[in-house]
Parts: structure tokens; C-alpha cells; sequence
């Protein structure tokens, strides 16, 4: 594949994709692009409580755990994680204090991982940014909920035909 940026690249495709095409691509990079700027937006939030301890990978971590008891393959198949090494992130916040894990009654050789409450602190802190933005995301972003619902039904549908892509190799 070539250095061009992804917008830059021609497919080959039918008159009728060719509508699709640029905005499939311009999709696929504020998707990717919002995803960054969530974990910077958690940065600032760490920063400005002049908190360095854990990094916005794995503070959205522990907020998407939440009040759950999850395996680390559970992360990883409900989508709470995003990042690239879950087990290191795992392994570091049991390290650091922030999850419990022990292992499962009912399979033994399952860990189970839940937040101290050092970890429900950082899951606190998650949840006030997010209150923050619902509050003002419609006032001062101008995204509505009708907009937000749209957006959610397409990305939902984007979703399942990824998820599609993968189960049945299309």
C-alpha cells in the first residue's frame, strides 16, 4: 500500500459506490480520530487534577469495568477495551492497586478482576467528565439526540457488519 493518506487512495468501484467510497473512508478516520481524542480529552482531566498514576488507556479501562466482575477475555468480547495489550494493563493495575482479581468458583483457571476502591475512584472521575459532556455537549457541541440516535443506529450497523466480516470471512 502506498503513503497516501486514506482519502487520497482511488478505489475501483461502480457508479453506484462511488457516493460510498469517501465517506466510508472519512468514516473510518473520525472514528479512529475520536478515539484518540477521548483518551486525550481523559488526559487533560488527569492532568488537571494534577493526577499521573494511571494513563487514559487505562482509566477508561477501569471505567468500563465499572461495578462488573470480568475475566480479561470478557474486556476483549464486550468491547470495554481498547487498546492493544490488555493482559500488560490487566497485570499493571492489580500491580498498581486498582483491580482486585481472584480466581473464579466456578472455573479455577478463570481470574475474575473487579475495581479496588482506589479503582472506583478513577471510574468516578471518568463519570464526572462524561456527566460534564452531557450536559453541554447539545449547548455548547450542537449535537443533538436526534443526531446522537442516528449516529449510534449507524455505527451499531456498522458494527454488526464488521463483526459479519469476521464471522463469515466475507
Amino acid at each position: 500500500m502506498s503513503n497516501k493518506p486514506m482519502t487520497d487512495i482511488v478505489y475501483s468501484q461502480s457508479s453506484e459506490q462511488s457516493n460510498v467510497a469517501p465517506l466510508y473512508i472519512e468514516s473510518l478516520n473520525l472514528i479512529e480520530r475520536l478515539h484518540r481524542r477521548l483518551l486525550d480529552v481523559i488526559k487533560d482531566e488527569f492532568d488537571r487534577q494534577g493526577r499521573d498514576d494511571v494513563n487514559s488507556v487505562q482509566a477508561l479501562l477501569l471505567h468500563n469495568i465499572g461495578d462488573k466482575e470480568l475475566t480479561a477475555s470478557e474486556l476483549r468480547t464486550r468491547g470495554y477495551y481498547l487498546g492493544s495489550n490488555v493482559s500488560y494493563n490487566v497485570k499493571k493495575l492489580v500491580e498498581m492497586g486498582y483491580l482486585h482479581h481472584a480466581r473464579s468458583r466456578v472455573d479455577r483457571r478463570s481470574v475474575r478482576i473487579s475495581l479496588t476502591p482506589k479503582g472506583r475512584e478513577v471510574h468516578e472521575i471518568i463519570r464526572s467528565v462524561y456527566v460534564k459532556h452531557i450536559n453541554t455537549v447539545e449547548k455548547i457541541g450542537g449535537v443533538s439526540s436526534s443526531e446522537f440516535e442516528r449516529l449510534n443506529n449507524a455505527l451499531g450497523r456498522l458494527e454488526r457488519f464488521w463483526t459479519d466480516q469476521i464471522r463469515f470471512r466475507l
